[in-house]
């Protein structure tokens, strides 16, 4: 069972975190009370857990990660086995929760005002909820669940149940955005904590709303975010430019040209940057290693001699230079 916690950086409660892989051998038997242990130490009364079938606690083989900023929950799980609730659940909840759900499918019980609902993988979730539900999920469901405060967000959402693309601009943002306060709870200020509460609030409103306000500054790291995470994904393609971007994410070109500003790196600076890294990690394959001019086209470089000279000023050798001297000796 593996299992690691991080505390509040402020020692109020304001932050909490910890992540849990019970998928390893021999995890399964203690891998669920390993979990409500870290959940109930780490995240707190705020957001409780339901009660969970016999059968999902026999067989607990998830791996996820938790966080907590202030009074928002961001749960990222991948189950391996079946995630199912039982009993009869009563009580009053006064929350609004949204889930952005990649593979599987999550399928949230139905209330006295609402039907059950199946959200698929690639499509999201989002709604105010009143009164606790039972759900589950099937095997191999990966899904981010967001537990958020109502006060900010039901007069926008009403009795509403919204659903659409997991790939919607808005909701990349936000999952970019919460990414990015998994990697960095750990460093975060007082200022920093307010600033990453402000833009998980803000960029669900803009999915509430089907809009990005761009004039937010505080968004404009999700957005310089999402945008590269677009270009990771598309480095091979010639039409990939920071107006295929902008276009995919809902945004003129301006704006996310200030977004990226934010960084330091223009747009089209990251996509050439990462395209040779990409070459300069494909110069150390030890078989099947492509030419400099094979490399330069995949890369979408205009020609050998230009892709040399972005290689040689980035790297201080030419790709030949380089894959020379990553060779190991003798070889």
């Amino acid at each position: 069972m593996n299992s690691t916690g991080a505390a509040g950086v402020e020692g109020d409660g304001t932050l909490g975190a910890f992540s849990v892989d019970s998928t390893v051998p021999g995890a399964v038997p203690r891998g669920f009370d390993a979990f409500l242990r870290e959940w109930e130490t780490r995240i707190g009364d705020g957001f409780p857990q339901p009660t969970y079938s016999p059968a999902t606690i026999a067989d607990f083989r998830v791996k996820g990660r938790v966080a907590k900023v202030r009074d928002v929950a961001i749960t990222d799980v991948h189950g391996v086995s079946a995630i199912r609730t039982a009993g009869n659940p009563g009580g009053v909840e006064d929350q609004v929760r949204m889930y952005v759900v990649r593979h599987g499918a999550w399928t949230l019980g139905g209330t006295r005002d609402r039907a059950e609902h199946t959200v698929p993988g690639g499509q999201f979730l989002l709604r105010h909820v009143g009164r606790p539900s039972h759900f589950e999920t099937v095997p191999h469901t990966t899904a981010r669940v967001l537990v958020l405060p109502a006060a900010m967000l039901k007069p926008l959402l009403g009795n509403r149940t919204m659903t659409g693309s997991a790939d919607s601009a808005e909701v990349r943002l936000l999952v970019a955005h919460s990414n990015m306060v998994h990697a960095t709870m750990a460093e975060l200020s007082p200022a920093g904590v307010q600033a990453a509460h402000g833009s998980l609030i803000e960029l669900v409103k803009a999915v509430a709303l089907h809009r990005f306000d761009d004039t937010e500054p505080l968004l404009a790291p999700a957005l310089a975010q999402a945008a590269k995470d677009l270009a990771n994904g598309q480095l091979a393609d010639p039409e990939l430019s920071p107006p295929m971007l902008a276009r995919q994410l809902n945004v003129s070109v301006r704006t996310l040209q200030r977004a990226f500003a934010t960084t330091g790196e223009s747009a089209t600076a990251y996509i050439r940057h990462r395209r040779l890294e990409e070459a300069r990690l494909a110069l150390t394959t030890p078989s099947g290693r492509l030419s400099v001019s094979e490399l330069a086209a995949h890369w979408q470089f205009a020609d050998s001699s230009h892709f040399i000279r972005a290689f040689k000023k980035r790297y201080g050798q030419t790709p030949t230079e380089y894959a020379r001297s990553t060779r190991p000796a003798g070889s």
